[in-house]
């Protein structure tokens, strides 16, 4: 903020310099302040909705004990089913989670890894009127579900999310950090875009759509490329997208509440956000014609992300080319002829440090008022959100068009024109169960999808024992050559270009 006002002066008094650095803090404040105002008009929505809801778990490998305290609370809601689509390696120990809470719980096995396929099972078996998509993760608090599909009660609404806290935020600084961002979106962002009834990103953990819409687009969720390249990630986003071009409204039901866990490393923190960064820059220019002409406002918030960590790192590398060179109008000169020697630097940090922490909590003082004792980290939570968030959304912005996945799950659904066959075959756990022995009078209940996936599910109550086929590991297929995977670098490459021209 000092800096700022500084540069600010500087500006208005004629002089001929332009600094990234007061572009990038007006961009801040402005951003601010359109999502304070809007968010002044947010309510949560209060009529009841009596339609019947499908609940559908994708689910890879958790920790049995959190698993079935997801189930547990999620049944005590008691939804009209709960499909736990457990998706890789065949997972005995979640089938047998999942059968305790039979019948109102019932799992499906596909061998193809990857969240999007297993959505796309889960909502071709469900038959409630609303699916919610929940990670099998996420912990409900109570009525997350009653108060979650509220806002369908108004028939121009295709999809709603909860507001999210991490679980346990004490147990180190990142899963502060990671609630606290969680708390800030849920205070300004979320509210603001529900305001216009166009939430840009419906967050995935708990996620409500109207079944109708998602048989609608599941073509283009599972198949649409951007750039020459399908990503298996941000997959909320991708029907957030959808939903909207469909013409519905998705909103947030602050409500509606519900936990999930953060990362406790920060190698797999900047792994996750790295991979959220890809999935959100991507879907931003995928969708932003459709931004641009049907949510001026929502093109806004996305396209002020991607320019954000530009212009920091315009403002950085500007300083020090301006140290180096000794180029430049020195700011601080009246503080260092007033207070000589070292002293002076000392008044002139004392007061960027304080000025920023001032700045920024100002702009968190919704959360301040929750979580006073955070004024106290605001330090922390500036360093941290600059200097290792940013950088990763650059490099995010760099490498949304390089190869789709999650990053951990190998043989994942890729996508594109492949057919699903295809990916059983090349994957490399591909486990099919095979049935060694059934009750007598019960017949194990199997399925074909209509792209035809073989699908094994749970024959509700009675248990059935089952084996795993074993499956010769696959040759590694080369990834080919994306020419289209350049256009993100040379969009940053003219941006870097048309900075370096404010310096030189």
């Amino acid at each position: 903020m000092f800096v700022f006002v500084l540069q600010l002066r500087q500006m208005f008094e004629g002089q001929s310099e332009f600094y990234l650095f007061a572009f990038f803090s007006i961009i801040i404040w402005a951003l601010w302040l359109l999502k304070v105002l809007l968010s002044r008009r947010y309510k949560p929505y209060t009529g009841e909705y009596h339609g019947t809801t499908s609940v559908v778990i994708p689910v890879v490998d958790e920790p049995l004990d959190l698993f079935r305290d997801v189930l547990t609370r999620i049944v005590d809601q008691r939804p009209d089913e709960v499909i736990v689509v457990i998706n890789g390696a065949v997972n005995p120990a979640l089938q047998a989670v999942s059968e305790e809470f039979a019948p109102l719980v019932r799992w499906v096995h596909t061998p193809v890894p990857g969240k999007r396929n297993a959505v796309k099972i889960g909502t071709e078996l469900s038959r409630g009127e609303i699916t919610v998509l929940v990670d099998s993760d996420t912990v409900w608090t109570d009525g997350t579900l009653p108060e979650l599909v509220k806002p369908f009660a108004d028939a121009s609404v295709g999809g709603v999310t909860t507001r999210q806290r991490i679980l346990e935020p004490e147990r180190s600084w990142i899963t502060r950090w990671a609630d606290w961002l969680e708390n800030t979106r849920a205070l300004y962002s979320m509210p603001a875009q529900s305001a216009l009834g166009q939430v840009g990103c419906l967050p995935g953990r708990t996620i409500a759509f109207r079944r109708h819409i998602l048989v609608q687009v599941m073509d283009d969720f599972m198949h649409q490329k951007f750039l020459g390249v399908f990503l298996e990630v941000s997959d909320d986003r991708t029907l957030t997208n959808l939903t909207l071009k469909a013409g519905y409204r998705s909103v947030y039901q602050y409500t509606s509440l519900v936990y999930t866990d953060a990362p406790l490393q920060v190698k797999k923190l900047a792994k996750q956000q790295l991979r959220w960064a890809r999935g959100s820059q991507y879907n931003t220019l995928r969708m932003l014609p459709w931004m641009v002409g049907h949510a001026p406002v929502l093109a806004i918030f996305f396209v002020a992300d991607i320019v954000l960590p530009f212009l920091l790192f315009g403002t950085i590398a500007g300083w020090i080319y301006r140290a180096v060179s000794g180029t430049g109008v020195n700011l601080y000169q009246a503080i260092l002829e007033t207070y000589t020697g070292l002293s002076g630097w000392v008044w002139v940090v004392a007061t960027m440090i304080v000025s920023s922490v001032l700045s920024m909590a100002i702009r968190q003082i919704r959360h301040l008022h929750e979580k006073p004792s955070d004024f106290l980290r605001l330090p922390i939570f500036i360093v941290v959100s600059t200097l290792f968030l940013m950088p990763i959304r650059l490099l995010g912005f760099l490498r949304m068009a390089h190869a789709s996945g999650w990053g951990t799950r190998a043989g994942a659904y890729s996508g594109g024109s492949d057919d699903l066959i295809a990916e059983l075959e090349n994957a490399p756990t591909g486990p099919a169960d095979v049935v060694d022995r059934a009750p007598a009078g019960v017949v194990p209940t199997q399925r074909t999808a209509p792209d035809g996936t073989l699908l094994t599910a749970s024959p509700a109550p009675a248990r059935t024992r089952r084996a795993t086929a074993p499956t010769p590991a696959a040759p590694a297929r080369r990834r080919r050559l994306n020419p289209l995977a350049a256009i993100p670098y040379g969009i940053a490459l003219v941006i870097f270009a048309l900075e370096a021209l404010v310096y030189v």
